[in-house]
């Protein structure tokens, strides 16, 4: 049996105690591979030329070029690898800030390794790796931004395009279910986040999860799964909702 492509990431932090640590966690997974180790933004941006990872783990604050800038430089460097921020740092203008400048995932530092390898496996597949404060961070800054509600204007086919892109699909995935062109897709994908005010396809995904604006797909009679299950959202990507 040919074995499973195993992911490969690489960390970004300039405490280097912090990166042993999940150095020896990620040993515990068969199909994560730690392939580069960078103490700097700027050694995260020649290391991700040569190491090629999927997934980045990114510390924020690091001195002279910082982790959002490091992010932003690296999704334009490299687009294909995944850019999920690892930081101690909990703010909504943060979590904002990350998104905009390319980063599908956001965790807070203290999370379970288990956690931090379902984060990475789920940002590998273009899907994005939300912790619940992060996600309510960005469901708040769509909501405080007024207006009417959030997402009547989409269209019925804008609609079928956003649910795809919460199942994680890519835009030439997506052109093949809905038999449309690529070019015809990646105009609904914009327009989809223009209307959300999504800075990318995580916060879109992770609004549309939150404001139920999308439908999971059909059940046999008496079933009635939740977005989360339907779409394998994994738990911390999902906001929780207290009761009072």
């Amino acid at each position: 049996m040919q074995s499973q492509k195993r992911i490969r990431v690489m960390t970004v932090d300039d405490h280097q105690i912090l990166q042993m640590g999940i150095k020896f966690l990620l040993l515990a997974f068969d199909d994560i591979e730690l392939v580069a180790e960078a103490l700097s933004g700027e050694e995260a941006l020649r290391l991700c030329g040569e190491a090629q990872p999927d997934v980045i783990l990114m510390d924020v604050m690091m001195p002279n070029m910082d982790g959002l800038a490091t992010t932003q430089a690296i999704r334009e460097q490299c687009p294909h690898a995944q850019v999920v921020i690892l930081t101690s740092f909990q703010s909504n203008a943060l979590v904002q800030q990350a998104t905009q400048a390319g980063a599908i995932g956001y965790l807070l530092k203290g999370v379970p390794i288990d956690d931090i390898a379902v984060a990475i496996r789920t940002a590998a597949q273009g899907r994005p790796a939300l912790c619940p404060e992060a996600a309510q961070a960005l469901i708040q800054a769509a909501n405080s931004a007024g207006g009417p509600t959030l997402g009547q204007d989409l269209t019925d086919r804008q609609h079928e395009v956003l649910a795809l892109m919460v199942e994680g699909l890519s835009n030439n995935d997506i052109a093949k279910r809905l038999i449309l062109s690529p070019s015809t897709i990646r105009h609904h994908v914009s327009e989809v986040l223009s209307k959300l005010h999504a800075a990318n396809r995580a916060e879109a995904a992770a609004l549309a999860v939150r404001h139920n604006l999308v439908h999971p797909p059909k059940e046999s009679e008496g079933s009635a799964p939740d977005l989360q299950s339907a779409y394998s959202i994994p738990a911390y990507a999902y906001p929780s909702r207290h009761t009072s």
